[in-house]
């Protein structure tokens, strides 16, 4: 005879299940209301720290007349960066910092702001723009080879982002300064090729005009046409 069990719905087995197992149910529902809150408090604090982030970054921006930092600005950013780290506002803060400090002539102090940025927001969009500062930091402080360095790994690895072509150029100007003309030259080449109607390309052109006047050997030999086989010079 079979058991009465078998007999049984589904629904009438898994009441007898949860009958017997209520406790371990109970347990198991609680947990997860206690995690659900506790990932719904720590993403409410989240979004109050990034808005919290945010109307301190604004309120020191809204304090600039006509984009010009007022005394105290750098200080008042890196408190930002400081009071709510690993929020966007902070990436920015560090960046605009950094920015402030070299527009300042203070290029050790902005370098350092520019590391900063590269070390702990890599990841960030804006890496590029901090590694053409620290590339800038450099030139500026005359470590013209660290400099060359600095520009090449931008345009070699980095060529499809913003500050590429800048860099192109300053990369340009410094071959020219270590009398690596032929390098300088195929650069601002590039330059007034790829951007023919804008300042960069404008200024490229003039810098190439500079230099083959100095150096008249530079100047590209275009190649003469051949005569058709088959065919003599005509003579007069």
């Amino acid at each position: 005879m079979q058991s009465d069990v078998t007999h049984l719905t589904v629904q009438d087995q898994l009441l007898i299940w949860f009958t017997k197992n209520k406790r371990q149910v109970l347990w198991g529902t609680v947990a997860v209301a206690v995690v659900g809150f506790a990932v719904g408090i720590y993403v409410w604090q989240q979004n109050e720290v990034q808005t919290s982030a945010s109307h301190a970054l604004s309120k020191i921006s809204s304090g600039n007349l006509m984009g010009v930092a007022q005394p105290g600005t750098t200080e008042a950013l890196l408190k930002v960066a400081a009071d709510y780290p690993n929020t966007s506002a902070a990436r920015r803060a560090v960046l605009i910092a950094a920015g402030n400090l070299f527009a300042d002539g203070k290029y050790k102090e902005s370098q350092a702001q520019f590391d900063r940025f590269l070390r702990e927001y890599r990841d960030s969009a804006f890496a590029t723009e901090a590694m053409f500062g620290v590339a800038a930091c450099k030139d500026a402080q005359g470590m013209a080879a660290e400099a060359t360095t600095a520009f090449k790994d931008i345009v070699d690895h980095h060529p499809s982002e913003s500050v590429a072509p800048q860099a192109r150029f300053e990369l340009a100007r410094l071959y020219e300064m270590q009398n690596k003309l032929e390098l300088a030259r195929d650069l601002y080449q590039q330059l007034a090729q790829m951007d023919p109607n804008g300042q960069l390309g404008s200024e490229a052109n003039m810098r190439l005009a500079e230099l083959f006047n100095k150096n008249p050997s530079l100047i590209p030999v275009r190649p003469t046409a051949a005569a058709p086989v088959g065919l003599s010079p005509v003579k007069p």
